[in-house]
């Protein structure tokens, strides 16, 4: 449910800050090249590609800059749902920069007239533009929290509702310094109230709505429609006779995830549910970048797989390579490559646990029937327990990559018999492409139990950006040098 919260609710408050954004980040930018005009130009006495008078160059900065801000708007940098998170923003930060300079790069060479007087000054700008940003943005966050801290821009709110999402709403917005929201009282059955919030607590919408003045809310959060219209109304005409906020944010998890677009149907508004936003360009663009990201992991890793293919066949002769059949997108079955980490046997084709079971270890199988996997297997070689220790194991899934079968990152290619345990919950996952690493192997790994994993995955699916990908992608090459949780 904690997705609910991504997505700030637009407030007068949050306009006024991005306006803040966009002057503080206008100034910035000037200091920038400003900045890196003095330091080549004024501190370096080496000769310049190009004689650019400081006075020009001030000119051409600030018809840059305009530029600049449409480009960090174009990526959402003055959006709530992106300044909120902190990590999201700064790679934000570093997209606009790097894209702004190689628009103004571009312009260079297409008017053939010189806008940097040497090459350092380009540098020095993308850089110094990249820090001054992230400095100034955390002032701001600072700012912001200071102003929450002693009250001021503060939203008083009414949640009313009955579901989980109640519940959850008024717990992520409970922390006032950090969310701008400050709980004031929650009109609903008893169980969707957060314990030591120190709130008012209604049963009845209707006595919630009689004391909007004496508790000066300004914003009503409704989560659920009640089956009267007429209650659903008045609701609303409480805010509007009182002129304050009314967000309505359903709580089902479908109408949250996912690609939504609003439209006008029969003079209706309509929304659109997509299972995923990994639809139209994202999917192309995802499948761009598999498909290049792997051929140069595999061409630069190529003396790691060298190495493992000698070292194999040394110390446990056999099959170089292990194929499994797995689930992918639309449950499409892919036979997944890896090398082979466990004795050759004649029972591979059985499920796990009925192996266990003929093999006289009833625990591991009740321990693979629970979590999908055991911790000590006793099928696993010496080296195919390095190999699963370090994750090389794994490596030649990229060639699954690279034919289409997977994605570098996705849900987890389940096993044919596990779909049975969640047809529902499979059928989403199976809304994109299956992956070699995924949200569950950075949040914990082997170590979650099979429900969480699922639940993960299920969050991306639902949830996806290419932001997201790289994430995980960096987290990925973390988790695997610790060995963090690998099995």
């Amino acid at each position: 449910m904690n997705a609910i919260m991504r997505a700030p609710m637009p407030t007068k408050n949050a306009k006024l800050y991005s306006i803040l954004l966009v002057l503080a980040d206008v100034f910035v930018l000037v200091a920038a090249f400003t900045l890196a005009y003095i330091l080549r130009v004024q501190l370096d006495h080496r000769p310049l590609v190009s004689n650019v008078y400081a006075i020009d160059f001030l000119q051409a900065s600030l018809i840059i800059v305009p530029i600049w801000i449409l480009i960090f708007a174009s990526i959402g940098l003055y959006s709530a749902s992106v300044y909120n998170r902190r990590l999201v923003e700064w790679s934000k930060i570093a997209l606009g920069a790097f894209i702004g300079i190689l628009v103004v790069i571009g312009w260079e060479y297409i008017s053939e007239k010189s806008i940097f007087p040497a090459r350092l000054v380009v540098v020095y700008a993308l850089l110094g533009s990249f820090l001054l940003l992230l400095f100034e943005r955390e002032v701001l966050r600072l700012i912001r929290g200071l102003s929450y801290r002693f009250g001021h821009g503060i939203r008083r709110v009414l949640i009313v509702g009955n579901s989980d999402a109640t519940y959850d709403i008024a717990r992520n917005l409970a922390n006032t310094k950090s969310s701008g929201y400050k709980i004031v009282a929650i009109a609903g059955p008893a169980k969707v109230v957060p314990e030591g919030l120190g709130i008012h607590h209604y049963s009845s919408v209707e006595s919630a709505l009689k004391q909007i003045k004496r508790l000066r809310i300004s914003t009503i959060i409704q989560t659920d429609l009640y089956d009267s219209t007429d209650r659903n109304q008045r609701v609303l005409n409480a805010a509007q006779t009182n002129h304050i906020n009314y967000s309505f944010i359903p709580g089902e998890p479908e109408f949250y995830a996912g690609k939504n677009t609003v439209d006008v149907f029969l003079g209706y508004p309509i929304i659109s549910v997509s299972q995923t936003p990994l639809i139209g360009w994202g999917a192309i663009a995802k499948a761009i970048f598999d498909r290049v990201a792997a051929l140069l992991i595999v061409i630069v890793l190529s003396p790691v797989f060298l190495v493992i293919i000698i070292l194999q066949k040394l110390l446990d002769p056999g099959p170089l390579f292990y194929t499994s059949k797995r689930l992918s997108r639309f449950s499409h079955p892919v036979n997944l490559i890896k090398f082979r980490s466990m004795r050759h046997r004649t029972t591979a084709h059985l499920d796990a646990a009925e192996e266990f079971r003929q093999m006289g270890r009833e625990d591991l199988a009740v321990e693979y029937e629970k979590n999908r996997k055991v911790t000590n297997d006793p099928r696993v070689t010496k080296f195919g327990q390095f190999l699963r220790d370090t994750s090389l194991d794994e490596l030649p899934q990229l060639f699954n990559v690279l034919r289409g079968d997977l994605s570098l990152v996705g849900p987890r290619p389940i096993l044919p018999q596990e779909a049975k345990f969640s047809p529902t919950k499979t059928a989403l996952l199976h809304s994109v492409k299956s992956g070699v690493t995924g949200l569950w192997q950075v949040s914990g790994r082997s170590n979650l139990s099979f429900e969480e994993r699922i639940e993960l995955e299920l969050f991306y699916a639902r949830n996806w950006s290419f932001w997201m990908d790289i994430r995980i992608l960096f987290k990925t090459i973390a988790v695997v040098f610790r060995r963090t949780g690998a099995k």
